[in-house]
């Protein structure tokens, strides 16, 4: 099974220093959509593995964050894309959990409900915890040049990102590669 993990706020849509707090609020980024598509496509499955504390700080409700998980597979949908899951970590930073990247329990429930190895499996994400988690589990880091990651333009990567992180502009970029890498 070709599979890729991505983040979802600054990878697929803007974020916010504020959350992204409703559907109102949750936006694509340009192309993000249609990559995942191409990524569809070409015969990728796509998950999203994403941190929601707003949840577990009490910013928003779960009917809140289902409502910008429907308006993305809509919107995806309207571009011939979809997303096959959506795993996401609900508790606050202080919580502890196992679960909130970088720790690296999204990726062990994807591999698990998948029935697959994640090792070799591209995780992409705009922030050195998303690659981290993931390369925890064996995943190659993929970092977009979006979201958190924008200010990284033009700069070496900080040590504290995965040995062998890619760096991409941004999704659509990542996508060109792995369907012309495969």
């Amino acid at each position: 099974m070709k599979l890729c993990i991505l983040d979802r706020d600054g990878t697929i849509n803007e974020d916010s220093a504020e959350f992204v707090k409703s559907s109102h609020e949750w936006r694509p980024l340009p192309g993000a959509l249609e990559a995942i598509a191409k990524l569809n496509h070409a015969g990728w499955r796509v998950v999203v593995a994403t941190n929601q504390s707003g949840l577990g700080r009490g910013l928003f409700d779960v009917v809140s964050l289902n409502a910008m998980h429907a308006k993305m597979h809509t919107m995806l949908a309207a571009v011939g894309g979809k997303v096959d899951a959506i795993f996401y970590c609900p508790h606050a930073p202080d919580d502890n959990c196992r679960c909130r990247k970088p720790e690296p329990g999204l990726f062990e429930q994807i591999g698990e409900r998948f029935g697959v190895d994640l090792h070799g499996v591209p995780g992409v994400g705009d922030s050195a915890r998303d690659l981290i988690a993931g390369a925890a589990v064996g995943c190659e880091p993929h970092l977009v040049l979006t979201g958190k990651a924008a200010a990284l333009r033009g700069r070496p990567l900080p040590d504290n990102y995965p040995p062998g992180t890619r760096v991409h502009d941004d999704l659509m970029a990542f996508a060109d590669y792995l369907v012309t890498r495969t």
